[in-house]
């Protein structure tokens, strides 16, 4: 049992905007619909993500010069969309005095993932279910680690975790898409058949929707896509920027059997998402009234709508409306690079969408998020093959750009996660891994550990640095009643994960959980923790965190603290769940109900230096932990070659 103090030291405890509120804009150019014959949609994601550069294998990554980086960023700024820089790096950095740090290539190699999605090389970005075969379109730049050149890089799997690389789906090679393949979604019709809108950055810069469609309907591996020859099909409507028209959604059928999309753009500093009918997909009538709207927001991307259940935890495919169904709309923030979702109610009438709770409404700072760590452009799809809906998240970095350069790559992917309405709150979503993860699982080992205040246990599960941990944790029932009968004690009414300076704090009931990523002497670790405080009334609040501040030695990292207030219904003990994979750590406290990813950047817990630790740094309370954890294999991820199992499920 090693002394707590290493590894916590003890701390004392609408603006009006100039356009009109309504949900009307100005009118717009239209274009009749023609009718044709199409039919049921099942859904599909594709994840508008800024994502991933990785090395290749057989030539080595040249640096990166000042010059080339400038270029980057104003192409990035001519588009339309946000780039990376190291300024904002080491602007949100603590630990800025010298130079950047040293990183050599062991550091950098151990940073990659074994089980989260990554493209072959260099910088990626949603999957739908076809003939077997899960399929994942991302955003890719195959010339470097760094925001440019975007295609649409592609991947198939039969489980969601075991991906082949395929060759890329569609590249920038027509007028409309010169500067940039960028995000879009699918929609199965009424014959099964696949249609595909993407926006397309023009060689005048200006964002406009694309369609495209297999060109083999039989192949299942959906090798070849065809360019419709009347893009684009939509161009920005009056009153919107031409950078500010991007990301279609899937397409959900209304109740006179149209065809329904929204598009994600704002007026001013609101955010909104744009709504459009169609018959055929080529033509389309743009309503005068929004889908949704919220001032002081900025850019929308990645509108995402879709129904989830009032009683049942399955998934609905994106058309199902009724009584028993809730609307969910998210929309990822530009400004924030934050991910806001609310839950609502939609009329198919006309087309919007009504909030349960104003105060929390999509964007608004104290609103709902899908993740409170890095979790970016995230998309969901209705998985038609087991009835469930799937969600996509990006995971970008917290190190330089300089960093990426060096080791080739950047970002990941979330483990895809399920989705449904918490029946209990009717409140929130639950988040979980999809159970396909579980198939990596090899040995385990259960604890079940009682740990007073100011304690840290070290775990003995050899190196983890690839791990799945469930834990559950208990609070003394005479520890509570002291607490919340001593009236000396005053309310927490004003905790927050973010700024109460992480796991140092220590109060009555915590933190307590978890040292993930550490090496020996705790010199480097990330803590994943609950908070409980005395709320309002004396009653108990919780809260769900996760501390990056001590993750590494490296000062070109953002190394923030992560977290929110997580729900916890009478009699529910308190659960976690966290998968570490080398630099990324996804964590899930109650049963999902708040999430949190972030990425972190060891100089010295890696490889087999790297530890797990138990700890409670609560002053009052003793806690007792029951928790399993499980070694986890790879993915093994790699390019589709002949050998890969061909077979096809009969079921599509």
């Amino acid at each position: 049992m090693a002394s707590s103090e290493s590894l916590l030291p003890v701390t004392s405890q609408h603006d009006p905007l100039s356009e009109s509120s309504s949900n009307s804009i100005p009118e717009t150019r239209r274009r009749k619909p023609t009718k044709v014959h199409l039919v049921v949609y099942s859904g599909f994601l594709l994840i508008a993500l800024y994502i991933t550069l990785i090395v290749t294998h057989t030539r080595p990554v040249s640096t990166k010069g000042a010059n080339d980086e400038k270029t980057v960023a104003s192409r990035a700024r001519l588009a339309g969309v946000s780039e990376k820089s190291n300024e904002h790096i080491w602007k949100m950095s603590d630990d800025r005095e010298g130079e950047a740090f040293a990183w050599n290539n062991t550091m950098l190699s151990w940073q990659r993932t074994a089980f989260h999605f990554q493209p072959e090389k260099n910088w990626m970005n949603g999957p739908l279910f076809y003939k077997g075969w899960y399929h994942f379109f991302y955003q890719y730049n195959p010339n470097a680690a760094v925001w440019g050149d975007i295609v649409w890089g592609h991947a198939v799997s039969k489980d969601l975790i075991h991906w082949l690389h395929l060759p890329f789906a569609m590249v920038p090679d027509q007028w409309y898409d010169a500067n940039g393949v960028w995000t879009g979604s699918a929609t199965f019709l009424d014959d099964g058949s696949i249609v595909m809108l993407y926006t397309g950055s023009t060689d005048k810069f200006v964002q406009v929707q694309n369609l495209a469609y297999p060109e083999d309907p039989n192949d299942p591996l959906l090798l070849k896509w065809t360019k419709f020859s009347g893009n684009p099909v939509l161009e920005p409507p009056p009153g919107i920027g031409d950078k500010d028209f991007r990301d279609p959604t899937t397409a959900w059928k209304t109740s006179d059997g149209k065809w329904r999309i929204t598009i994600g753009s704002k007026i001013n500093r609101t955010g909104i998402s744009l709504v459009y009918d169609t018959v055929d997909f080529k033509t389309y009538e743009k309503h005068d009234i929004l889908l949704h709207q919220v001032p002081n927001t900025g850019m929308w991307e990645c509108v995402d709508f879709y129904p989830v259940s009032k009683t049942k935890h399955h998934g609905l495919d994106t058309s199902v409306n009724g009584p028993d169904v809730r609307h969910i709309v998210k929309a990822s923030m530009d400004d924030t690079r934050i991910d806001h979702y609310a839950i609502g109610t939609y009329y198919d009438s006309n087309g919007t969408w009504v909030p349960d709770n104003p105060s929390i409404d999509v964007g608004i700072s104290t609103g709902l998020r899908y993740d409170y760590g890095k979790f970016y452009a995230s998309k969901t799809f209705y998985d038609q093959h087991k009835g469930r809906r799937i969600l996509w998240g990006w995971i970008g970095e917290s190190d330089s750009e300089a960093a990426d350069v060096q080791k080739g790559w950047s970002s990941v992917q979330a483990i895809p996660r399920t989705v449904v309405l918490d029946t209990k709150t009717r409140k929130n979503l639950i988040q979980w891994p999809v159970k396909e993860i579980e198939s990596l699982r090899l040995r385990s080992k259960k604890f079940h550990k009682k740990i007073g205040p100011g304690t840290v246990v070290p775990v003995n599960v050899g190196p983890a640095d690839q791990i799945d941990i469930e834990a559950e944790f208990k609070l003394k029932n005479e520890d509570l009643e002291v607490i919340f009968g001593d009236d000396s004690v005053e309310d927490d009414k004003d905790f927050s994960c973010e700024t109460s300076g992480g796991a140092t704090l220590r109060g009555a009931l915590g933190p307590f959980g978890f040292s993930v990523l550490a090496d020996q002497s705790l010199s480097e670790q990330t803590l994943v923790y609950f908070y409980v405080t005395k709320g309002k009334d004396s009653k108990l609040k919780t809260f769900f965190c996760t501390d990056t501040s001590k993750s590494t030695m490296a000062n070109d990292v953002v190394k923030q603290v992560y977290g929110s207030f997580v729900p916890v219904l009478k009699g529910e003990k308190l659960t976690m769940r966290i998968l570490v994979d080398h630099s990324i750590v996804e964590g899930f406290g109650q049963g999902g109900r708040t999430c949190i990813t972030s990425r972190v950047y060891p100089t010295k817990a890696i490889y087999g230096a790297t530890k797990l630790f138990l700890f409670n740094n609560a002053t009052d309370a003793t806690v007792t932990a029951s928790f399993k954890v499980w070694q986890m294999n790879s993915a093994f991820i790699h390019p589709f070659s002949a050998v890969d199992d061909l077979v096809v499920p009969s079921s599509t």
